[in-house]
């Protein structure tokens, strides 16, 4: 195994986690997620209560990028194909409805693969930037290593941490003493395999002021990412864009993503939905995700579901 030579400046990130689970290795901290770790997880449920924390795809109404066009969901067939089934023996008024779905990886509430970003030509666990092919896909670390995710999940409600009324101020960067002490608050700390949810108040801003939403946005900087890192989380959840902040970072595009992503393995969950959450106080949970099966996709809609 290689390490990447920094290029023209010290680089931001980290290979952390690069060989540790072997140098083979394609589902990075997910390793953390022993059949031991995932029983005690489960003793974080407390009320029962389960949350939903994606938001719709559609063609309107919820975040979209541009350049990854807009979904849409078309009609195969409906009512008005009736009889299409006669030579299966259907009974007439007997039929059914299907659609067809067209829509980017990584639409509104969505999940990275460690192929989805590299550093330095460099991917996880040193697979080079040239595994992603046109047409089939990444030949390594796509969504399909990920299979399911079932660990304990933890609230960072940074909104109400900062005395923010609604939102936490756009472009202010979270930092790992913010996230401890945030932590501290609520009466919650992370622990090895667990998931972060940081809420930032993205989310209820974008409905709120759409379509008139500025492009900055809070989220994690280097010290919390690294922080993150130390923690020996398996994922990182946030309700904004990026999960890192926007302006970047030190300036680097993406770097966030470098740390967590290609450095450490740990996966990111982008544009979930906390505030029900939020108002409620539910602080940790046990979390499921799970991705659909897409050999060599970078990504996947999500719907994960945290029960509390």
């Amino acid at each position: 195994m290689s390490t990447p030579e920094a290029t023209t400046e010290q680089r931001n990130w980290q290979a952390t986690n690069w060989g540790r689970w072997g140098e083979d290795d394609e589902r990075g901290a997910l390793n953390l997620l022993t059949p031991e770790v995932v029983q005690q997880a489960a003793a974080s449920i407390t009320t029962g209560k389960v949350y939903s924390l994606g938001i719709p795809i559609q063609s309107q109404g919820v975040p979209l990028m541009d350049y990854r066009g807009t979904p849409m969901r078309l009609t195969l067939q409906n009512e008005l194909d009736e009889g299409m089934y006669a030579d299966y023996g259907c009974d007439a008024g007997t039929g059914a409805h299907e659609d067809i779905l067209v829509f980017a990886s990584h639409t509104t509430s969505h999940m990275d693969a460690l192929c989805h970003v590299y550093g330095e030509s460099r991917h996880y666990n040193d697979f080079e930037a040239s595994i992603m092919k046109t047409h089939t896909g990444a030949q390594h670390l796509g969504i399909e290593k990920v299979r399911a995710i079932a660990s304990r999940a933890v609230l960072f409600d940074m909104v109400k941490y900062f005395g923010d009324e609604k939102w936490v101020e756009l472009g202010r960067n979270i930092t790992a003493d913010d996230l401890q002490g945030c932590a501290a608050a609520q009466g919650v700390e992370l622990r090895s395999g667990d998931i972060a949810l940081i809420r930032t108040g993205y989310l209820d801003m974008w409905f709120e002021s759409a379509p008139d939403v500025p492009f900055a946005q809070a989220g994690i900087g280097f010290s919390a990412a690294e922080w993150l890192v130390s923690q020996d989380i398996v994922a990182v959840g946030a309700d904004n864009a990026a999960v890192e902040v926007v302006p970047f970072d030190r300036n680097d595009f993406l770097g966030i993503h470098k740390v967590l992503l290609v450095g450490a393995g740990i996966y990111m969950l982008e544009f979930l939905n906390f505030a029900e959450m939020a108002a409620e106080e539910c602080y940790e949970g046990f979390m499921c995700v799970s991705p659909l099966v897409i050999p060599g996709a970078t990504g996947c809609p999500i719907n994960p579901t945290l029960i509390g």
